[in-house]
Order: C-alpha cells, then sequence, then structure tokens
C-alpha cells in the first residue's frame, strides 16, 4: 500500500538584489505551494529497479530499450501459438548456472527445448524465450526474498536467446552440443556390435542406424544417404557406403576457442591466443573425420547386407558359367539337387543315430545280463551245502 514520505526541502530564498524586471521570461512567479508526492508512477518504478539492480540512469535507460526490443520482436497479442512445445521441469543444477560461464551451459535445456535441439525453429526459440523471460524476469521478482539468483538464470536466458537466434553461433553450438557429445561418446564399437549382430543381423540397424541419422546433420550435400533396410538392393547399400567414405563435414570447433585473458591489451597475447585456438581447431577437425572414418569401417565390416550381396554374386558367377556349358542343369535344377543332397545328409545322419543309441542300448542291455549272472553265481556259492 501506498505511503507518505515527509521530506523536508525548503526553496531558496531570493537575492536581495533581485526585482520582478530581471525574470528571464518576464512573466510574474507563482507562488510557493505545498505538494504532497506519493511513492507511485513510471518514475517511481523506474527509481525503484534502479535501486534493486544498482544500476545507473544510462544502465537503466539501455537495460529498458533492451526489454522493449524483445517484446517488439516477439508476438504479444496474447494469442500465440506455442507450436506443441512441452514445459520442461528446471532442476536446481539449472536455476544455478553462472552466467560467466556461458559457454560450458546447454543453450536448448536453459529454453526448454531439449527434446528438439538443432530441430528447433527461429519460431519456437522465440516463443520459448519469451516464456522464460516471463517468468523468470528480475521485475517480476523485485523485492521476494530467496530469489537472488534469479537474475543470474535471466542472463542465462538471454544468452541462450543470443547464441541460438544467430544462425553462426548456434552452428558453431550445434557442433559440440554436449548432449550428442554424449551420445557420440556411447556409440558402440567394433566387438559389441559384433556380439549384437551374431545374436540378431536385425540389431545391426537398431544399433548404428540412429548413429549415422545424427552424423547426417553435419554434412554440407543434402539429402544423406541413411542406412536403410536389410531387404536394400546392391546399389542402394554401395550408394551409403560411397557417400559416407566421402563424407564432406561442415562440422566446426570455434565454439571451444578459448578467450584472450580479460582486461589484456598486448598483441603477443592475442597472436598467441589466436594461434593456439587455430591449432586445436584443425587438431578437433582431424580427430573428429578418423571418427566419422573408422565408424564406416566397423558398420562395413558388421553389415548383414555385404555377406548376402557377396553370396547372390557368387551364386550369378556360379549359374553364368553353368548356362555356357552344353547340357548344364538350371540354376533351379542345381539349387534342387543341393536340397537333396541336405535332406540326404540329414537322414543319413540321423540314421546313423539311431544305429548308435540302438547299439549302445544293446550293450548296456548285454552288462546289465552279465551284471545278473555273476550276481545269481555268488548266491548260489553262499547258499546252504
Amino acid at each position: 500500500m501506498a505511503s507518505v514520505i515527509s521530506l523536508p526541502l525548503l526553496a531558496p530564498s531570493l537575492p536581495a538584489t533581485w526585482t520582478q524586471e530581471q525574470g528571464a521570461s518576464g512573466k510574474t512567479l507563482a507562488p510557493l505551494v505545498q505538494r504532497t508526492l506519493l511513492p507511485v508512477g513510471p518514475a517511481y518504478l523506474s527509481h525503484v529497479r534502479r535501486s534493486i539492480h544498482n544500476h545507473s540512469f544510462e544502465e537503466h535507460d539501455k537495460h529498458e530499450a533492451e526489454r522493449r526490443q524483445r517484446e517488439d520482436s516477439v508476438d504479444t497479442d496474447g494469442l500465440e501459438d506455442d507450436l506443441g512445445l512441452i514445459e520442461e521441469e528446471e532442476t536446481e543444477e539449472l536455476l544455478s548456472l553462472d552466467p560467466k560461464e556461458w559457454k560450458k551451459q546447454d543453450h536448448y535445456a536453459v529454453l526448454g527445448l531439449s527434446s528438439l535441439r538443432y530441430n528447433a525453429t527461429q519460431h519456437q526459440i522465440k516463443i520459448a524465450h519469451r516464456k522464460k523471460v516471463l517468468k523468470h524476469h528480475p521485475d517480476k521478482k523485485a523485492g521476494v526474498a530467496g530469489d537472488a539468483n534469479d537474475d543470474a538464470f535471466f542472463k542465462c536466458i538471454q544468452k541462450a536467446l543470443e547464441v541460438l537466434s544467430h544462425p553462426e553461433k548456434r552452428r558453431q553450438f550445434d557442433s559440440v552440443d554436449p548432449h550428442f557429445m554424449e551420445l557420440e561418446e556411447d556409440t558402440p564399437n567394433a566387438s559389441e556390435g559384433k556380439r549384437a549382430v551374431d545374436r540378431d543381423e536385425k540389431a545391426f540397424f537398431t544399433l548404428y542406424g540412429p548413429v549415422f541419422e545424427r552424423e547426417a546433420r553435419f554434412s554440407k550435400t543434402q539429402p544423406v544417404p541413411l542406412l536403410g533396410a536389410m531387404d536394400d538392393p546392391k546399389d542402394a547399400v554401395e550408394g551409403f557406403y560411397n557417400f559416407w567414405y566421402n563424407f564432406d563435414s561442415w562440422r566446426s570447433f570455434e565454439y571451444l576457442d578459448k578467450e584472450v585473458n580479460e582486461g589484456s591489451d598486448s598483441r603477443d597475447d592475442k597472436r598467441y591466443t589466436e594461434k593456439k585456438n587455430k591449432s586445436e581447431r584443425a587438431r578437433r577437425k582431424k580427430e573428429d573425420t578418423a571418427r566419422v572414418r573408422t565408424l564406416v569401417d566397423v558398420a562395413l565390416g558388421l553389415d548383414p547386407r555385404i555377406k548376402r550381396i557377396k553370396q547372390e554374386e557368387k551364386e550369378a558367377r556360379e549359374a553364368k558359367k553353368r548356362k555356357g556349358k552344353p547340357g548344364a542343369p538350371s540354376a533351379a535344377e542345381v539349387e534342387k539337387k543341393r536340397l537333396e543332397a541336405e535332406d540326404a545328409a540329414k537322414k543319413a545322419a540321423a540314421e546313423e543315430e539311431e544305429k548308435a543309441k540302438a547299439k549302445a542300448a544293446d550293450k548296456e542291455a548285454k552288462k546289465k545280463a552279465a551284471n545278473e549272472r555273476k550276481k545269481a553265481r555268488r548266491a548260489e556259492k553262499g547258499g546252504p551245502e
């Protein structure tokens, strides 16, 4: 509720030499009156904001200009469509982020876009930002106890918008998105993939399909052929591996560059830092290229379609050889004979197994009978004479 504050202010007295004719405007001055000032209105609110945030008049004006610019950039008619954005949980770790460590923060998580990430549109980013601003703006928390860090998280929100709304900065962040960096470390290696494929050939597509789908977003050439399915023809399989063995990636690592020491004006320091960053970017790029190449090598070695294609090519060559000989049987006849031979071999093996079992049973019966006779003789010898 508004309260009245009495301020002991007195107007200075006029100089003794002052006359009416000396007035600048030549008009008669109004008499002094007493007025009551109430702590209300935009001027008082501006004073409160400056006091809470310890801003100067210049800083306050700059802050207000940025706030108006943000509001103008987003639809404010109250009827905007949120495009199906899901309300994500704000953990204590997320709310306690340090804005000075903005390069370590997950900008998508800050704006509540973890489920969309690089698929989020600019309109969705603006809507998510507006929701966060309405919830975490310092003015809404002014004077509320326990919200000392809310201003820090608001700065993280603003930094996330700055990065994700700028195409080049967003591409640099997407290159080192911490969520996908963790998934890259969990990619199954050759031994893990082999064990899974040995149990079930379809596991190859379950394991490596999502991996190639994630990597496809870095390709300069679009669209990108994906892993496909078990029954893909030879041309599709060869096209897939030809593309990925010549994979041209736009992925870059400028986002991980180290900043020049704050307050340093030394040109040597700047040159050294730039040289170091350039060397680190080249090293990371080389390692990433080698990682993708290793991934393709592993996939090629485990792909069950390669085995199927080789078998089909072998049969085609044999059929071609047989076709060139007069009176040679057709492929259907050869396959029929092969199946008959397999059935005959299985039948013979079953008969041999039955004979072995019968022989073993006969041997066991003879042994049992011999033991019975021995017991009978012992019993006769041990009887009364």
